[in-house]
């Protein structure tokens, strides 16, 4: 079974980030469990995309970005959907980036206090650009990785330790409401849940670990497995967090109290090591994503040394501590990017069922009716909670 473990679970580990841990407090703190059905639409949202992106590059041994180009035959639909592209995943990562900076720099503040919080994000930006420079981030990965898998632990414990009401909590998991200024949360939920660039990373990962269409049954129990426990935490975490006794979360020992129950005083600083590595660790990946990405859209050739993949990747980082600088609260910088991801989720999906759809790329591995029928839904539904999500934020609603 370990063997056949892929790139599934990295995608499961951008559940454990700093958006997550934020967005279901938040959730669970503003509304209990009611919006539990939110997170459990959102778990099976991307067990279908990213299964189709997994199947997607183990079957053509292609990255999405480059199967798109290779069939889009117009010059100016290739430049039109090529900057479409560009433009969704730069703008996306640049958000998520300050909000993985802000997932750190709030570690740092449980830990060490607000004396030094200025200079935070440029410790935790400076941390990142050496891990990514060098390129010998794989082993201090396996150790953050090992930190956020006892931070979830403790979640899960957590949760249980609450005792909850059983009849609120499937009625919150399988009746879907939208309580009152609960939209923008639901979009967060759903954001840090499905994330745009992940996507992408899947179908290219899945093509250096498995070679063909022989695998396919590997790569799907890769996702659907990796994907479940991940999204299972997201769910300990809302249930955690709806027995803190706040009515709203607006800094770092706000959730501290969710871990409360299990740690007693010691919970800020396990919250603070948890928060600084999945900081740490999404802050690495989606800089490295972005340049993937741009890579295989121009051309280029994906190499961590290429100047042109490490502009990329240093235009990522800079934007996310440079936002950061502007004396925005962290919190916020976090929210704004899981609403920023669950606008955009709408604009990749679209793209990705498309290309899936294709014969002449997937031949007798493309979508099902069924496969297709989940897909729209899928597409549906983000395309609208991402209007009403803009709709919101402008006040037209």
């Amino acid at each position: 079974m370990f063997r056949n473990i892929g790139p599934g679970v990295l995608v499961a580990a951008a559940f454990i980030g700093p958006g997550t841990i934020t967005a279901c407090t938040i959730a669970g703190v503003g509304f209990g469990y009611a919006l539990l059905w939110a997170l459990l639409l959102s778990v099976v949202a991307t067990m279908v995309l990213q299964g189709m992106a997994a199947r997607l590059g183990v079957v053509t041994q292609m990255g999405l970005a480059d199967v798109i180009k290779s069939q889009l035959t117009s010059k100016w639909t290739r430049g039109l959907v090529i900057t479409l592209i560009i433009s969704a995943i730069v703008v996306g990562n640049a958000a998520y980036e300050a909000g993985n900076i802000g997932g750190a720099t709030l570690g740092l503040e449980a830990i060490f206090g607000k004396d030094y919080i200025a200079f935070y994000p440029i410790v935790v930006g400076g941390i990142a650009f050496s891990l990514l420079w060098f390129g010998n981030y794989k082993i201090l990965e396996k150790v953050f990785m090992f930190l956020i898998g006892i931070m979830s632990l403790s979640f899960l414990i957590t949760a249980g330790m609450t005792k909850p009401d059983i009849i609120p909590l499937l009625k919150g998991l399988f009746v879907p409401t939208t309580p009152t200024d609960s939209i923008l949360t639901i979009a967060a939920l759903v954001g840090t849940t499905v994330v745009p660039y992940n996507l992408f990373l899947h179908a290219s990962l899945v093509s250096k670990k498995w070679k063909g269409p022989k695998d396919l049954k590997n790569v799907q129990w890769d996702t659907l497995v990796s994907i479940g426990i991940g999204g299972v935490v997201s769910m300990a975490i809302v249930v955690a967090a709806g027995a803190i006794p706040t009515s709203s979360v607006d800094g770092i020992m706000d959730l501290v109290l969710g871990l409360e129950p299990l740690f007693g005083d010691k919970a800020r600083y396990f919250m603070g090591t948890g928060l600084f590595a999945a900081g740490i660790t999404s802050a690495i990946t989606a800089p490295l994503a972005t340049a993937f990405v741009a890579s295989s859209c121009f051309g280029w050739e994906a190499n961590l040394k290429d100047t042109r993949f490490r502009g990329v990747w240093i235009a990522i980082l800079v934007l996310g501590v440079g936002f950061l600088s502007l004396n925005i609260k962290p919190i916020e910088v976090i929210k704004f990017a899981q609403i920023a991801n669950g606008i955009l989720l709408p604009v990749i999906a679209i793209l990705l069922v498309w290309i899936v759809n294709k014969k002449k790329v997937m031949g007798q591995y493309a979508n099902t009716i069924l496969q297709n029928s989940i897909g729209i839904v899928i597409v549906l539904l983000a395309l609208l909670l991402g209007l009403k999500s803009i709709f919101t934020v402008l006040g037209i609603l």
